[in-house]
């Protein structure tokens, strides 16, 4: 049995539509028993003994027209936050990197073989993008993904690989262990990678990692549309200024 099984090992059937339920209400905002038993697929009855524990531990709120998320998950999401312990320097180096380029910064880490976004800034010129802080997305078809997972120890990024399910996203996107492979290697040797349209068309992006020694801490990157970030950009300017950025993230959490 592989270390990834090992760790999906047996689930509790309570918890998983505890958290269904929590994904719903994320998503579609304040609704009823009714509503949420049938969008699940669950009797009423359950749902309603679900709700009834999740309001007890006041994780949600019942009101009039159905429950809501609680303002519990904001104490959750700032405590998480904390946990990062050089956050307030990567918001400071994120935001100074937006305002400079006009740009959406952002900055991610690994959790679950996905990327999560940890921080995300925009500058005056910045397009909107399907990311948020806290979403995850695939590692193989974006550029914080990538940079991260060549970074990573090893054994690591080989298990990760192991559990991908390739999917394009669009034409571009990375579709083979091969191919992502050797476009960690790129990574590697220049020291930044590169969503090239592989995740949203029309739009690149260029990262670069954050290390403490041997540790990848997560990467820094900035995105735009392709009309701006010609390839030439890529591999000149824009990738320099992630570079910097992950420099002084390095620097600055080094001495903090």
């Amino acid at each position: 049995m592989t270390s990834t099984n090992k760790r999906r090992g047996r689930t509790i059937r309570s918890v998983k539509i505890a958290f269904n339920i929590i994904d719903l209400l994320q998503d579609r905002g304040r609704i009823g028993v009714t509503e949420i038993a049938d969008e699940l697929g669950h009797s009423k009855s359950t749902v309603h003994s679900h709700l009834r524990t999740l309001e007890e531990r006041k994780i949600l709120v019942r009101e009039a027209d159905g429950y809501r998320l609680s303002l519990r998950f904001l104490d959750m999401a700032t405590h998480v936050r904390e946990q990062v312990g050089n956050y307030d320097v990567i918001r400071e180096e994120v935001d100074s990197l937006a305002e400079e380029t006009g740009e959406i910064v952002q900055f991610g880490i690994e959790e679950h073989g996905q990327v999560s976004y940890l921080y995300k800034a925009a500058g005056e010129y910045a397009v909107e993008t399907r990311s948020r802080v806290g979403t995850q997305a695939p590692m193989y078809s974006t550029s914080l993904g990538k940079t991260i997972l060549a970074f990573l120890p090893p054994e690591r990024t080989e298990e990760i690989v192991r559990s991908m399910s390739f999917e394009p996203v669009t034409a571009n996107t990375v579709t083979s262990e091969e191919e992502l492979y050797d476009d960690l290697e790129a990574i590697r040797e220049r020291g930044f990678g590169i969503d090239d349209e592989e995740n949203i068309e029309g739009l690149r992006c260029v990262s670069a990692p954050v290390r403490d020694g041997s540790e990848v801490l997560g990467a820094v990157s900035i995105t735009g549309p392709s009309s701006r970030f010609t390839k030439d950009q890529l591999h000149g300017d824009l990738s320099d200024h992630v570079r910097r950025a992950a420099n002084v993230i390095e620097l600055n959490t080094k001495f903090a």
